[in-house]
């Protein structure tokens, strides 16, 4: 950076000059990000995956006290409340059945195979040894 400040008339006059390069470019011109596909993994997390992510993150705002309550994520997020308790009610869901939600693989190619739609039965039966039985069920149904 080179600067270079003038005191003409009483007055302060600073120019400055940068030089930098962006950010997604290389220096040889390729456009690849630094890290490589094997590090990252290939596919997309799926979405389900993200939205119970996101809802194990609204539960800490909520109980922490950053935002009042699901209407303020709602009204945050752009979202209706109805969508804030949908993904909401993912929380409800047994513990090992939220872990190989976080845990399914990531989708190489085509869709993903459970929806978050797929999941809100499971989620409204009360006992945790139902939902298992369940989200085995769907399991089979979805990805073999």
């Amino acid at each position: 950076m080179n600067s270079r400040k003038s005191y003409n008339n009483n007055t302060e006059h600073l120019e400055a000059s940068f030089t930098f390069q962006p950010r997604n470019r290389r220096k040889n011109g390729d456009t690849r990000p630094e890290r490589t596909i094997d590090v990252i993994g290939k596919g997309n997390i799926p979405r389900v995956s993200r939205l119970l992510a996101l809802a194990i993150r609204f539960e800490d705002l909520v109980r922490r006290g950053e935002v009042q309550d699901y209407a303020d994520l709602a009204r945050l997020g752009y979202v209706t409340r109805a969508r804030i308790t949908q993904v909401m009610n993912l929380l409800n869901l047994a513990p090992d059945i939220q872990e190989d939600i976080l845990c399914l693989p990531n989708t190489t190619q085509g869709r993903d195979r459970i929806y978050e739609r797929d999941l809100r039965p499971v989620a409204a039966v009360l006992h945790w040894h139902r939902q298992r039985k369940m989200w085995i069920q769907l399991q089979k149904s979805r990805i073999d």
